[in-house]
């Protein structure tokens, strides 16, 4: 059986493309390789963001796996102007999935270049694949997956987060994992 593990990258110092970990975030990258230890690992796709690549590269060491950079994990980009109310506008896009801000990604769009990537990880022939990404993306395909994980649900999330994803009776459905 498949097996995808959805990663939400480690604690970074910054929302920047190329904001690295934090002190914290490096200790959270070694508790993802020990995590994996003992499952197997095929495949490692990631976002181009230096926070999601620090956070996977000691497992993809430890696993012998090459990292595949995905630009399409890359992180939604909700407004190319500054929002001090970005709160507001972020939880709008959950509800009206047609919505942007000015120079944003509307929500369909963002789930669309998502389900690409996994429409690929799903036909591909790797048994165990590990998809390393951001909080809102992941917040959207995992709602495309199942409607009542939304907003709220992705102001949640931690870093790291993993959720693995699986296929039962034609269908995806996703655990949230507990790491620690």
């Amino acid at each position: 059986m498949k097996k995808l593990y959805l990663i939400r990258h480690c604690e970074a110092s910054g929302q920047e493309p190329d904001a690295p970990l934090t002190e914290n975030g490096h200790r959270q990258a070694k508790e993802l390789v020990s995590f994996f230890e003992s499952r197997p690992v095929d495949r490692i796709l990631s976002s181009p963001f230096r926070r999601a690549i620090e956070s996977i590269e000691a497992v993809a060491f430890q696993t012998n796996c090459s990292i595949e950079i995905q630009d399409d994990l890359r992180e939604r980009v909700l407004s190319r102007q500054p929002l001090t109310d970005w709160q507001e506008h972020l939880q709008r896009t959950f509800t009206d999935f047609d919505y942007a801000c000015p120079g944003g990604e509307t929500s369909a769009e963002a789930t669309r270049r998502i389900q690409d990537v996994l429409n690929d990880v799903w036909s591909h022939s790797a048994e165990t694949t590990l998809l390393v990404t951001h909080g809102n993306l992941l917040t959207l395909y995992l709602h495309s997956l199942d409607s009542s994980f939304g907003f709220e649900q992705g102001q949640h999330l931690r870093n790291p987060d993993v959720f693995l994803v699986t296929e039962v009776d034609d269908a995806l459905v996703f655990d949230q994992l507990d790491l620690f």
